[in-house]
């Protein structure tokens, strides 16, 4: 059986538009993800330059802590951007699937019922 997908009237979203939005979200994402890497490198690169100047002597306990929790906490940010920009692009996709396969559905079963 041959499925022909043609645009219903009563659809409330431009199917175009939804599938560039998730190109676009997937790409944008990784984007985020290799900014922030960036950034963790070159953070790390001032950090360990500011440890080998000698800039980091006499600091305390605190100091150091919230030093490495700064060089941790941006990358994780990044992370969270990354995971929510793919799964927001999978979600679209799956309600498509939803609202792609409820037409299919009703289609199947008003031809049943003639």
């Amino acid at each position: 059986m041959s499925e022909q997908r043609t645009g219903y009237l009563g659809t409330y979203f431009d199917k175009d538009l939804i599938l560039l939005l998730v190109k676009v979200a997937r790409v944008f994402s990784w984007v985020v993800v290799v900014f922030y890497a960036i950034q963790w490198f070159v953070q790390f690169g001032v950090d360990l330059l500011s440890i080998l100047r000698g800039f980091w002597v006499g600091l305390g306990f605190t100091d150091y802590a919230m030093n490495l929790i700064v060089l941790f906490e941006q990358p994780l940010r990044g992370v969270v951007y990354f995971i929510v920009l793919q799964a927001v692009a999978q979600v679209l996709l799956l309600f498509m699937d939803i609202e792609d396969n409820t037409r299919r559905i009703s289609r199947e079963t008003a031809q049943k019922e003639k």
